[in-house]
C-alpha cells in the first residue's frame, strides 16, 4: 500500500477515535463565537429552571403530567434544541471541508496549484 494511501487511512481511523473531542470542540467554540447559539442554550437552561418537569420528562422514566404552561415551555425547549442541532451540524459540515481541505493541501494534492494564500476561513 502507497504512503500517501496509508495516510488516509490513519486520517480516517484517527477521525473515527477523536471525533466526540471534535464535536466538543465545535459546541465550545460556537459558545464562544455564536451569540445566537449561546443564547438558545441560555434560553433551554431558563426552561429548564423554570419547568423542573421538563427535565423529568428528557430523563426520567413513568408517567407525568404537564400543565398547558408546561406544554408550551416543553414546545420551545424542542424547537430550541432542534435549532442549536441544525447550528452544530452546519458547523461540523463546514469544519470537515476545511480539515478535508487542509489534508489535501497537506499531502500535496495541489501542488500544481498556487494555494499558499489561500485562508481557509474564507471558504464559508
Amino acid at each position: 500500500m502507497s504512503k500517501k494511501k496509508n495516510n488516509c487511512f490513519n486520517l480516517v481511523e484517527r477521525i473515527k477515535e477523536s471525533f466526540f473531542e471534535i464535536d466538543n470542540d465545535v459546541c465550545i467554540g460556537l459558545k464562544k463565537t455564536d451569540s445566537k447559539y449561546a443564547e438558545m442554550h441560555k434560553k433551554i437552561l431558563k426552561l429548564q429552571n423554570d419547568y423542573p418537569e421538563l427535565c423529568q420528562l428528557i430523563e426520567e422514566d413513568g408517567e407525568i403530567s404537564l400543565s398547558a404552561e408546561a406544554h408550551e415551555a416543553f414546545k420551545q425547549y424542542q424547537e430550541l434544541k432542534f435549532s442549536i442541532e441544525d447550528v452544530e451540524r452546519y458547523e461540523l459540515y463546514i469544519r470537515g471541508h476545511k480539515d478535508g481541505f487542509a489534508y489535501l493541501k497537506h499531502i500535496g494534492a495541489f501542488d500544481d496549484l498556487d494555494l499558499d494564500d489561500l485562508d481557509l476561513d474564507d471558504l464559508e
